[in-house]
């Protein structure tokens, strides 16, 4: 692709030029997914072989995917994302984010959602899916944990806007940090019993986390979302205030192969879904 000669020293065209198109940044986003291996990119994007394979080379040689080999006979690669390529994916979430609002959206600033609208049926699809193998966040109980308990029969993964956030202005859904950890934490020795582990999730730093997990006294696992894995893994809703994408309140209970078996979404009642999730982590546990 030819460029102006101002584009040179332009990283805006020079991104441009690495996305190239509505395909690759769908190969970025399935990847991201996942879906790592060419049948299934072919399958969720519905590309041919031969435009998949094109776009797949491209961003190889761009540096944003990187090929792993898993069968050798014949031989089979799975597409990965490098470093270059992670880095894309708060971008991926910001564009999601952008279309969540003013195309799928009225363009209104909001940190819940309209049930029935894009971002509610695309959460709500996630039932029966598995979260991505080896997707991994930073936490407050160690560096690099998996969102899911090994040790659990369920897991009660939630997202949440933040906590001690000064907001720019109202949002509508965007309070109830603090309160919401506190019902957990409360909960947290019958969630033991039932043997269901409970994650929380924010696009916060960890040291911001670890603060408030301290101060608080909060027994489980606090998880930084903030490269935004979690989010473009799962498409997850986010809204921008303060300075950050921040994600929307939701929970997902997810079983011990790591399949999302409910979701509760939006949540406007905060008391009632946490005793909602405790109702079906803990059914979903005496199943296993």
């Amino acid at each position: 692709m030819r460029m102006h000669n101002a584009d040179e020293n332009c990283g805006i065209a020079q991104g441009a030029l690495v996305l190239g198109d509505w395909w690759n940044v769908l190969v970025l986003r399935e990847v991201a997914r996942g879906h790592v291996r060419f049948d299934a990119l072919a399958a969720e994007i519905g590309l041919s072989r031969k435009v998949l394979t094109e776009r797949l080379g491209r961003l190889v040689a761009h540096g944003v995917l990187r090929r792993s080999l898993y069968q050798r006979r014949p031989v089979r690669y799975e597409y990965l994302l490098t470093d270059a390529g992670a880095a894309l994916l708060p971008l991926l979430v910001a564009m999601q984010d952008w279309g969540d609002r003013w195309v799928l959206g009225d363009g209104s600033l909001t940190a819940t959602v309209r049930e029935g609208g894009g971002e509610h049926a695309r959460v709500h699809a996630l039932v029966g899916t598995g979260l991505p193998d080896g997707l991994v966040l930073p936490g407050t109980h160690g560096a690099d944990l998996p969102l899911v308990s090994p040790d659990a029969a369920a897991t009660v993964l939630f997202t949440y806007p933040g906590t001690r956030v000064e907001w720019d202005e109202e949002i509508p859904g965007a309070d109830g940090g603090t309160p919401e950890h506190r019902l957990f934490r409360d909960a947290w020795p019958d969630f033991r019993k039932a043997e269901v582990d409970v994650r929380g999730v924010s696009t916060q730093p960890v040291h911001e986390q670890q603060e408030f997990a301290r101060t608080e006294d909060i027994p489980y696992g606090l998880h930084s979302d903030a490269a935004h894995r979690l989010a473009a893994a799962l498409r997850l809703p986010t809204f921008r205030a303060a300075g950050r994408l921040h994600h929307k309140r939701l929970i997902l209970v997810v079983d011990a192969e790591r399949v999302v078996r409910h979701v509760l979404f939006p949540v406007d009642d905060i008391p009632h879904a946490v005793a909602e999730s405790l109702r079906r982590a803990t059914a979903l546990a005496r199943a296993t």
